[in-house]
């Protein structure tokens, strides 16, 4: 395929989501109806580019899980609006009324489109209709439990881009399997699953053999939704963020359109974080209806494309937010700055082709097909990088082993330029309670003394060209504004979402030092016998490039 073909591809996706309540105190039914225009080409093609929109609800529990997977082999952007509809009706009434005149149940096109307040996502905008719903309904938005990494998943079987189906789990129910029904009772599921609040677990699987539901007839492995580095928020409070962190795992809604935005990239295999987590009924709907009845609906309309293709969310005809535009640019470059000469943070280059005096701390990039964060410029032409992702799965005590033979498989371009370090570093140890913090829960250690305090990383002369792990008192002076880690997300922000990494500084005998995947927070009580699937070793170097 030519690259203007390419080009062409594109995907889009269209949910309903409805809810509705029978009676007060009576019967509760929460139904997905979903519809989605997938990948426009001219051509057929290997690649297999697509998405799909995840809809796990259980009626009993009123647990309701929205997000996006991308099962393709491609890139994608996603955007998500939600418009709603309420109406009521008593029992001595023969027709229900809707809460916003001029709306109906069966025309969702006329539905209220979900406009929140510039500055805060969970409070509906003033003097705008959708304010009506407020004192009648409130959505969660977002997926944050405290101390737990992020949920998971059943990935979708069903591959193909032309079926316009959902992954829609538990009571939730498609639009085209459930032929369009709007009675709460007709069955629409396409996908396994309850529909309860972590269904899925790490390690889990499901034979699709039969097959049981749309898709392939394999089995699929559970997966893990990407970690929100930060709740949803409104285009007004992302105009508020550094440069630094306007691009990451994380909703971002245009208060001028209800669109919600993915901030990043949602590579193969990835999954989004929860858009919506929960839709709850607040106690005034029964002071509204007494022993009547209500319908209370939400319609998930949803955009995916290929990051090339990301002016098509310009070109709808609605009037966005002024900053709507860049800040589309910079979920396709990966960046929202720009820092001279230097290629995009997503285009894999020659070591040749940076200038590496001309970047910023914490400043992506992908050199000789690997992606690399930039630590700090060390002078003389030095510069110190780390990997942009852990290594998982790997224990303290294998972690040596584990550079070496990531250092040894590196391209030769980049071995050219890696210079030498301690063969072997004096690391001191620390026991975890004995290092007090600041700015923060164990954000930055102020009382590292001795070897421990000492144990700096530089280019030795007569030392060895290698991979090595960062010491506690690095991640110290690397850590804090403007800086290559500015705040806790950063430290463990990787390219597959955070991931937990061990230091080179040990505590005791039997535990070391590391980052923790969900808070980014140094702790020194791990066995360094520990391994775990979402973090591990996090290969550094120091990297020379003769000055200008």
């Amino acid at each position: 395929m030519t690259p203007e073909k390419k080009k062409q591809r594109r995907l889009r996706n269209l949910a309903l989501l409805s809810l509705l309540l029978l009676a007060v105190g009576g019967t509760f039914a929460f139904q997905a109806f979903n519809q989605r225009a997938i990948n426009d080409r001219l051509n057929e093609v290997d690649i297999n580019v697509g998405g799909r929109v995840h809809d796990y609800y259980n009626r009993d529990t009123e647990n309701k899980d929205v997000f996006v997977e991308n099962y393709g082999e491609r890139p994608i952007m996603a955007r998500i609006r939600l418009s709603e509809f309420l109406e009521t009706r008593q029992r001595n009434e023969a027709n229900f009324t809707p809460l916003v005149a001029g709306t109906s149940r069966d025309d969702v096109e006329n539905w209220t489109t979900w406009i929140p307040n510039a500055n805060d996502i969970t409070d509906r905008a003033n003097n705008n209709p959708s304010n009506a719903f407020d004192q009648y309904a409130s959505l969660i938005f977002g997926w944050e439990r405290s101390g737990q990494d992020a949920p998971w998943y059943m990935p979708t079987f069903n591959h193909d881009n032309l079926d316009l189906r959902t992954a829609a789990a538990g009571h939730a129910r498609d639009w085209i399997e459930g032929n369009g029904a709007t009675d709460a009772v007709t069955d629409g599921a396409t996908h396994p699953g309850d529909g309860t609040d972590a269904y899925w677990s790490a390690g889990g699987s499901f034979d699709n053999s039969g097959p049981i539901w749309p898709g392939e007839e394999v089995t699929n492995q559970t997966a893990q939704n990407l970690q929100q580095d930060r709740a949803p928020m409104t285009m007004h409070q992302w105009s508020n963020l550094p440069n630094e962190d306007k691009i990451g795992n994380f909703w971002v809604v245009d208060h001028n359109t209800g669109w919600a935005y993915w901030a990043n990239r949602l590579d193969s295999e990835q999954a989004s974080s929860y858009l919506l987590d929960a839709a709850e009924m607040t106690a005034a709907i029964e002071d509204k209806v007494f022993n009547g009845f209500y319908y209370y609906g939400i319609h998930v309309e949803s955009g995916l494309v290929h990051p090339d293709q990301h002016e098509e969310f310009l070109n709808d005809g609605e009037q966005h937010h002024a900053e709507l535009e860049d800040f589309l640019r910079g979920i396709q470059n990966g960046v929202m700055y720009d820092d001279g000469p230097n290629p995009l943070p997503n285009e894999d280059s020659a070591p040749a082709a940076f200038d590496f005096s001309t970047m910023r701390p914490g400043r992506i990039f992908t050199m000789a097909g690997e992606e690399y964060r930039y630590l700090e410029n060390q002078g003389s032409g030095n510069h110190m990088i780390i990997r942009n992702d852990a290594i998982r799965n790997v224990s303290w005590n294998a972690q040596g082993t584990v550079l070496v033979d990531w250092y040894d498989a590196l391209d030769s371009s980049v071995q050219d330029i890696v210079q030498p370090v301690a063969n072997n570093f004096t690391t001191g140890e620390v026991e975890d309670a004995s290092v007090t913090f600041t700015g923060g829960y164990r954000w930055i250690p102020n009382n590292l003394g001795g070897d421990v305090a000492a144990d700096i990383t530089q280019v030795v002369p007569g030392g060895t060209a290698r991979a090595f792990a960062l010491s506690l008192a690095d991640v110290t002076r690397l850590s804090g504004g403007g800086l290559a880690f500015p705040n806790l997300t950063q430290r463990v922000f990787s390219v597959h979402g955070r991931a937990w990494w061990w230091l080179r500084t040990p505590a005791t005998d039997t535990a070391a030092w590391r980052l923790t995947a969900a808070g980014g927070h140094l702790h020194g009580e791990g066995p360094r016998t520990f391994s775990l699937y979402n973090g591990g070793v996090r290969p550094a170097l120091i990297i020379h490039q003769t000055p200008n």
